[in-house]
C-alpha cells in the first residue's frame, strides 16, 4: 500500500478508523453526554463527503467559474449550519450575513494584495479556513447572545426602563458573553508552536515546504481567520440585538 509523510495507507486503516469511531460513540454513551449517536453519523458524513469533495475539487480547481460556484455552495452550507444552530431554522439567512462579513473581506485583502495566489487550489482551501472558523464564531456568539437575552430578561426590561433603546439594552446583556465566541481563536493563535502545529503548517511541510515557509503561511492563516472571526462575531452581536435572530422561548 502506499503511503504519505504522515498517514500509512495500509489494510489496517479503516479498521483503525472504525475503532475509534466506536470508541467516541461508546465513551458519549456510556458517560450520557447526549452524542453518542451522533458521533457515528458525524464520522459517516465526514468520511462521505470527503470523498464527494475530493473528487469535486480535482475537478473544479482548474476553472474560476467552478472555483467560485464551489466556495459558494460551502458559503450556503456554513449558512444553513449557523442557522440552525442559533434559531433553528428561523430566519435562517441571517447567519450568512456575519459569515460573509468577516469571510469576504478578509480573502478579499489577501487576495488583492499577492498575499495567496488566485488559482483555485488555493483559494478554495483558504476560503474554506475562514468559512469554518466564521461559521464557529457566528454559532457560538449567536447562542450565547440569545440564551444571555432570554436568561436576562429582567435586567434587559431594566434597561429599557432606564431610558436605554431596545438594541442598547440588548447590547449591555449579551455582547459580554458573545465575544467569549472568540475565545478558541485567540487561545489557537497564542498558543501556536507551543501547544499545536496547526494544520496548514503540517501540510506546508509535507509538501517539502521550509519550516520558515510552513511558520509563514500558518502566520497568515491564523492572523487572517482571527480577524474574520471578529468581524463575525461583531455582526452576530449586533443582529441578535436588534432581533435578526427570533429570541429563545419565542
Amino acid at each position: 500500500m502506499r503511503t504519505s509523510s504522515l498517514i500509512s495507507l495500509t489494510a489496517w486503516l479503516p479498521i483503525v478508523l472504525l475503532l475509534l469511531a466506536a470508541l467516541g460513540a461508546l465513551v458519549a454513551w456510556a458517560g450520557r453526554l447526549g452524542h453518542g449517536q451522533a458521533v457515528v453519523t458525524a464520522c459517516l458524513r465526514a468520511a462521505l463527503q470527503l470523498a464527494v469533495v475530493s473528487v469535486v475539487i480535482a475537478s473544479v480547481v482548474a476553472h474560476s467559474a467552478a472555483s467560485a460556484a464551489f466556495i459558494l455552495l460551502m458559503y450556503g452550507v456554513a449558512t444553513f449550519t449557523a442557522g440552525r444552530r442559533i434559531a433553528g431554522g428561523r430566519a435562517l439567512w441571517w447567519a450568512g450575513v456575519p459569515i460573509a462579513a468577516g469571510t469576504a473581506p478578509v480573502l478579499a485583502i489577501l487576495l488583492a494584495s499577492g498575499a495567496i495566489s488566485t488559482d483555485g487550489i488555493v483559494v478554495i482551501p483558504v476560503a474554506g479556513i475562514l468559512l469554518g472558523g466564521c461559521l464557529t464564531a457566528t454559532t457560538l456568539a449567536g447562542r450565547r447572545a440569545l440564551d444571555e437575552l432570554a436568561q436576562r430578561k429582567g435586567e434587559v426590561e431594566a434597561a429599557l426602563a432606564l431610558g436605554f433603546s431596545p438594541r442598547d439594552a440588548a447590547l449591555e446583556i449579551c455582547r459580554p458573553a458573545a465575544a467569549q465566541a472568540l475565545v478558541p481563536a485567540l487561545d489557537q493563535t497564542r498558543t501556536v508552536g507551543l501547544v499545536t502545529l496547526p494544520g496548514a503548517f503540517v501540510g506546508m511541510l509535507i509538501g517539502g515546504s521550509s519550516p520558515i515557509e510552513a511558520g509563514i503561511v500558518q502566520l497568515v492563516v491564523l492572523v487572517a481567520l482571527l480577524a474574520a472571526e471578529a468581524v463575525a462575531i461583531l455582526v452576530t452581536v449586533e443582529l441578535a440585538a436588534r432581533g435578526a435572530f427570533p429570541r429563545r422561548g419565542s
